[in-house]
């Protein structure tokens, strides 16, 4: 989830304070959560590709202008680089274990939540979701599958232009999920459901009230129970308010006109009540592992959750524009899955919202995982920064198949 605007002068704020693969998913049962580990800076290796890996990061720490990377590469789930550069606020260094929102990173969980409630055959991925939601208009068409892919033809409300004013205006306002649901529209479809593609975070706020409704369990320890949990995932979590878990990884932005601080913003308007979750860089590469694999799927499920029928879909149609049908990676090796990206085999999620940005990718052929977390400086550019630098690492690490 990215929103762009144009950057402006920096103010003295600075002061003050986001196809198929191989198959290689293990059983529906995953390994018991490893051991936790502190999640702190790995000693500098002094050539080979971590060192690399450094060097790329503080290069584009300065080219990008950004304020603070935190970083984490794994290799067949081994620890080649954890590393943080830059600040958090002014005088404070930003380590590795400082938390930062993770936005759209939860969306996998939701699709993995949902396709092993399919396994267990408690509904079926092409279930209407009007069975659970009656007062959805077109529920009766509109199937869980679809929500999860991003193929209803539901609106997303983060394309508006009203909402994006009071969201400008208002950024410590809280949103219900009725209000963005009513701004999405879904009475008027962009296109008939499932014949085409187009990103909506109003699927997933869908999606966690139909999971909600489906189980007779809250949101977030729903995604507890089968995602984070499991995973040994013990910094990333839920919160109903703006709160972040201490240390803290401090955003910036200039999106507003100003720059200024944005860690606090209302994150409610994201997604789901229950999925609003924050992490930090040693959970998000072992997020990436396990999504890449399909650590906690069958692997028919897996493979349903790479492809549920999406490659090649995503075009204008009279009522969806070409700005918002034709994704900007609308390629033969580029699709979205179930609540994630299959970019040139890679496994990605990219969220990026208010100061702070974020990518976890996994690359199954070598068993690489990379996650990157990024906050701005003044003249930090539009668009995903940490998927910049994933990008330029990925060239490192898999020359042969980097990200694109």
């Amino acid at each position: 989830m990215t929103r762009t605007r144009t950057l402006f002068l920096c103010a003295a704020t600075t002061l003050l304070a986001a196809a198929t693969l191989p198959g290689t998913a293990a059983a529906v049962t995953p390994a018991a959560p490893r051991e936790a580990q502190p999640c702190v800076r790995s000693p500098h290796p002094v050539d080979g590709p971590g060192r690399q890996v450094l060097e790329t990061v503080r290069r584009a720490k300065h080219d990008l202008d950004l304020k603070s990377v935190l970083v984490r590469v794994t290799v067949d789930g081994h620890e080649l680089v954890t590393d943080a550069v830059g600040e958090s606020m002014t005088g404070v260094p930003a380590e590795p274990d400082m938390h930062f929102r993770a936005g759209s990173v939860v969306f996998p969980y939701m699709t993995v939540t949902l396709l092993q409630l399919v396994e267990q055959g408690v509904v079926g991925l092409d279930d209407p979701v009007g069975r659970w939601l009656p007062e959805l208009p077109h529920g009766d068409r509109i199937t869980l599958r679809m929500l999860g892919d991003a193929t209803s033809g539901i609106h997303d409300y983060v394309t508006d232009p009203a909402f994006l004013a009071q969201l400008e205006a208002e950024p410590f306002r809280h949103w219900t999920p009725e209000e963005l649901v009513g701004i999405a529209d879904p009475e008027h479809l962009w296109y008939e459901p499932g014949t085409n593609w187009s990103y909506s975070h109003a699927n997933f706020v869908l999606l966690g009230a139909a999971l909600e409704k489906i189980t007779g369990t809250r949101l977030d320890r729903l995604l507890e129970q089968h995602v984070t949990g499991p995973l040994g995932l013990d910094d990333t979590r839920n919160s109903f308010t703006p709160d972040i878990p201490t240390p803290v990884l401090h955003a910036f932005t200039s999106e507003r006109g100003t720059y200024e601080e944005s860690t606090f913003w209302n994150p409610s308007w994201t997604t789901a009540p229950g999925a609003v979750i924050t992490t930090q860089i040693c959970d998000l590469a072992r997020s990436a592992e396990a999504i890449g694999t399909g650590e906690l799927l069958s692997p028919s499920s897996f493979r349903t959750q790479l492809d549920p029928g999406t490659v090649g879909l995503g075009g204008p149609t009279d009522t969806c524009p070409a700005t918002v049908c034709v994704p900007d990676f609308n390629t033969p090796s580029t699709h979205y899955g179930l609540g994630l990206l299959v970019a040139n085999d890679w496994v990605v999620q990219n969220p990026s919202f208010s100061g702070y940005a974020a990518i976890e990718a996994y690359y199954p052929g070598q068993r690489v995982a990379i996650a990157v977390a990024t906050t701005k400086g003044c003249n930090t550019p539009d668009g995903n920064t940490a998927e910049v630098i994933a990008k330029e690492l990925s060239t490192v690490l898999v020359p042969d198949h980097p990200l694109k």
